[in-house]
C-alpha cells in the first residue's frame, strides 16, 4: 500500500490502456431505509476507477426490497460492476432472487464463473465460507454435520479453482466475501477466526497465480495481507476502510497491465487526519 498525504495530491485522470484501476468495497449492509445514503459516493467511481467490485453483504437481511435498494444506490455508476454475495445476503433464503435483481441491473454476480473485463484483466469470485486457518482449521471427521460443514467450504474452494482454471487473462482478480488468510482477520477476537474464513481458499490463489484478492466480512480485521505464495489480499469491508482513514467509500487498487502486469501496485486514496 502506498498512501498519500491528501487525496487532492492525486492526479484526477482516467486510467490508460497500461493500467486498470479496481474500486472495491464490501459490507455496506444496505437496508430499505438507506435509500440515497450511498448513491453520490458510489457515483464517484466513474472518475476513480475502471471497474467496481462489491465483496458481499450488500444487504442487511437479503430481502429482495434491499437488493432493489442496492440497485438504486448504483444507478449513477457507469463502470462495469462485479460482485459476490455475503452471509447477510443469504439470511432471508432469497439469495437467488437477489442475484436475479443484481444481474438485471447488469452486475456480474460471480459464483465461480469468470468475468473478463478486457484482454488483460479478468475476475473470478465466489462467496467462500468458514472453517478456520492453519492447524486450527476444521477437518472432515466425526459427525455427519461436521462433514457437511467442511464439504460446503470445499465446494466454494472448487468453484474458485475452476474459475481460475477457466480464466485466460494474464491479470486475475479474485473476489470473495470470507477471508482466505488469517492475516486480514487479525484484530478480530481470535475465538471467532474460524467463522471469518478459511485458508483452504488460499491454495488455488497461489497455484493459479492470482494477481490480487479482495474480500470483506471481517469488520475489525486488518486491511492488508498476503498468501503463503505472496498474493496480496485486501480486506475491503467498509468498517475497515473507514478505520484506515480512506477518503472514499471504496479502496482503489491500480494494476499495471500488458508488459508490466506482473507488478500490481495499490493506490489507496488515503487521507490522513
Amino acid at each position: 500500500m502506498t498512501p498519500v498525504s491528501n487525496i487532492a495530491e492525486l492526479p484526477q485522470r482516467r486510467t490508460s490502456d497500461r493500467v486498470v484501476r479496481v474500486a472495491a468495497v464490501g459490507d455496506i449492509h444496505c437496508g430499505e431505509e438507506d435509500r440515497g445514503a450511498f448513491r453520490d459516493h458510489l457515483a464517484r467511481v466513474n472518475d476513480d476507477a475502471d471497474v467496481l467490485v462489491l465483496c458481499g453483504d450488500l444487504t442487511r437481511r437479503g430481502l429482495p426490497a434491499e437488493f432493489r435498494t442496492v440497485v438504486g444506490e448504483l444507478a449513477d455508476v457507469k463502470t462495469p460492476i462485479t460482485a459476490v454475495l455475503g452471509n447477510h445476503d443469504h439470511e432471508a433464503g432469497q439469495a437467488a432472487e437477489g442475484e436475479a435483481i443484481l444481474r438485471a441491473r447488469g452486475i456480474h454476480v460471480l459464483v465461480g464463473d469468470p468475468f473478463q473485463l478486457n484482454d488483460h484483466v479478468g475476475f473470478v469470485g465466489t462467496k467462500g465460507f468458514m472453517g478456520g486457518f492453519g492447524r486450527a482449521a476444521l477437518t472432515s471427521f466425526g459427525e455427519v454435520e461436521t462433514k457437511a460443514f467442511v464439504s460446503a467450504t470445499l465446494e466454494e474452494v472448487q468453484r474458485l479453482e475452476m474459475g481460475l482454471r477457466r480464466l485466460a487473462t494474464p491479470v486475475r482478480v479474485v473476489v470473495l466475501h470470507y477471508a482466505p488468510i488469517a492475516g486480514t482477520v487479525a484484530g478480530e477476537p481470535e475465538v471467532i477466526y474460524p467463522f471469518l474464513g478459511c485458508d483452504r481458499l488460499a491454495e488455488p490463489l497461489d497455484r493459479y497465480d492470482a494477481t490480487v484478492v479482495f474480500h470483506g466480512h471481517a469488520h475489525t480485521g486488518a486491511f492488508e495481507g498476503h498468501t503463503a505464495g505472496g498474493v496480496p489480499v485486501y480486506n475491503v469491508s467498509l468498517p475497515v476502510l473507514r478505520k484506515i482513514g480512506l477518503a472514499t467509500l471504496y479502496y482503489v487498487h491500480e494494476i499495471p497491465v500488458g508488459a508490466s502486469s506482473a507488478s500490481p501496485a495499490p493506490s489507496a486514496l488515503l487521507q490522513r487526519p
